[in-house]
């Protein structure tokens, strides 16, 4: 075959994309943590103890008994797929996860009802175990303006805290602070919050830190509010003799500022450039956000089509980077209107209505999320966890059969395209299978097992090695 151009060409070629190429493997590293928690949950630090996450499990599985006693009540309650066919009765509830339990070919018959049903049991499962994935504790608007001497005394106290929780393994696998916002008022007491905490915390762990620890930078307009933060982390670093790069940020994009900057360039990768690769997630902050485009309270929701816009840029500014991306909350609360004993039963049904009303609600807007490919939001209630790991459960479940048989029936073809019922599959859809798997295993919904039955081993989901090679893992890599 006569060809014209020549190795030089090629390797004058190589040379011109060589930088090219380097830029774009340093910049778009791809996953830098094997697990991204599905849920952070915000709490004021004057109330945070090391049991903290073990009570609010507590408090979770008591709301659980009490509004949704079996998996009908709840899968109706937060809208799950297929619970309008499920019965609303109490006593073919009863039966008919009496069938499930105790013959399980009932769940061919039963499809919806058998998913609904797993995910009950895997959200009291989770409820019971690891209730809280990660804890934020805030010093910011859940802390509010307090003397300086209280918060300097909280400030030790929660370091203290942590590092209790830590040795006696009371903490979720994720935990961190929220400092105050820096602004011109604000900057000062922020960063004496930060300094004590951190040299409390140190003092009190033998200069260790727990993992997975995270300080979270608030209401962010500027990349010089990162590039100082990382500053400052460095020298504590240094102060205490601890390793480069220990202390690790995230940053909340709730102001338009931090979407577009004043000459109206996407701000995002100036924010993550100035973290000096420190930064893991970016924290979408609905209500500061909208408020800063102008809305009122009335039209602030998680899915307005404002926060649509700033979260599809966030996708597209961050997508490679490894930098994890989380939504926000639902302020709407999932809590009974009457307290107290003896109450009647329009009370009672009373009660029952509204956490199911703002339960439905939250539902709606974690799906809403998940559509948009974002699998990690905000709680702040301890109710909201039903919800939240109810939620993704189902997200996940409902496809759990066709992604098997599709990642099946790739990885038999490896690189060659492949059909499967009526579906499309190339190297692009294998890496949305192979996705799918990672951040369904990661969250909970679906088990070991399953990820087995479909192919994979939890290594290629979780960052581990392989005893073996797996050369279609490499080409979805």
């Amino acid at each position: 075959m006569h060809t014209h151009l020549s190795a030089d060409d090629l390797s004058a070629l190589h040379q011109q994309l060589e930088p090219v190429w380097n830029s774009f493997d340093s910049h778009y590293s791809g996953l830098k943590h094997p697990r991204q928690p599905i849920q952070t949950l915000y709490g004021g630090a004057q109330l945070f103890k090391a049991e903290t996450a073990r009570k609010l499990g507590e408090l979770s599985l008591q709301a659980l008994k009490t509004y949704a006693p079996n998996f009908v009540v709840l899968a109706q309650a937060a809208g799950l797929k297929g619970a309008d066919k499920l019965p609303s009765d109490w006593l073919a509830a009863e039966a008919l996860r009496e069938a499930l339990e105790q013959h399980p070919e009932a769940a061919g018959m039963y499809p919806e009802a058998a998913r609904a049903h797993k995910v009950y049991q895997r959200v009291q499962q989770k409820l019971a175990q690891e209730p809280v994935e990660d804890f934020r504790i805030d010093f910011e608007d859940g802390y509010g303006n307090r003397p300086d001497a209280e918060e300097d005394a909280d400030a030790v106290r929660t370091a203290q805290e942590v590092a209790r929780g830590w040795r006696e393994e009371l903490l979720p696998p994720f935990i961190g602070i929220r400092i105050k916002p820096w602004t011109r008022e604000l900057t000062a007491r922020s960063v004496r919050t930060l300094d004590i905490f951190v040299g409390a915390l140190l003092s009190a762990t033998d200069k260790a830190l727990p993992a997975n620890f995270i300080v979270t930078l608030p209401k962010v307009t500027a990349p010089e509010q990162v590039a100082g933060l990382v500053q400052l982390l460095k020298k504590l670093e240094q102060a205490h003799g601890m390793a480069a790069g220990s202390l690790q940020l995230e940053i909340m994009i709730e102001t338009t500022q931090s979407i577009v900057d004043q000459h109206g360039k996407v701000m995002l990768p100036e924010l993550i450039n100035a973290a000096e690769g420190r930064c893991r997630g970016a924290h979408f902050g609905t209500y500061d956000y909208t408020a800063s485009c102008g809305l009122v309270a009335y039209h602030q929701s998680m899915d307005h089509a404002a926060c649509d816009h700033a979260r599809h840029l966030m996708q597209v500014a961050l997508s490679g980077t490894g930098v994890m991306l989380s939504d926000g909350a639902t302020n709407i609360m999932p809590v009974p209107v009457h307290r107290g004993e003896n109450l009647n039963l329009v009370q009672q049904s009373e009660n029952l209505q509204a956490v199911h009303k703002a339960w439905r609600l939250h539902a709606d807007h974690i799906r809403h999320s998940l559509k948009h490919a974002y699998y990690q939001g905000w709680d702040l209630h301890p109710a909201q966890l039903i919800t939240r790991y109810a939620t993704v459960y189902d997200f996940f479940l409902q496809e759990l059969d066709g992604a098997t048989m599709r990642l099946q029936n790739f990885m038999a073809k490896a690189a060659q395209a492949t059909l499967s019922g009526d579906v499309f599959d190339d190297a692009a859809t294998g890496r949305g299978l192979l996705n799918y798997f990672r951040l369904a295993y990661n969250a909970g919904a679906i088990t070991a097992a399953e990820v087995q039955a479909a192919g994979l081993q939890e290594a290629d989901l979780t960052g581990g090695e392989r005893s073996d090679s797996s050369p279609w893992l490499k080409l979805l890599a």
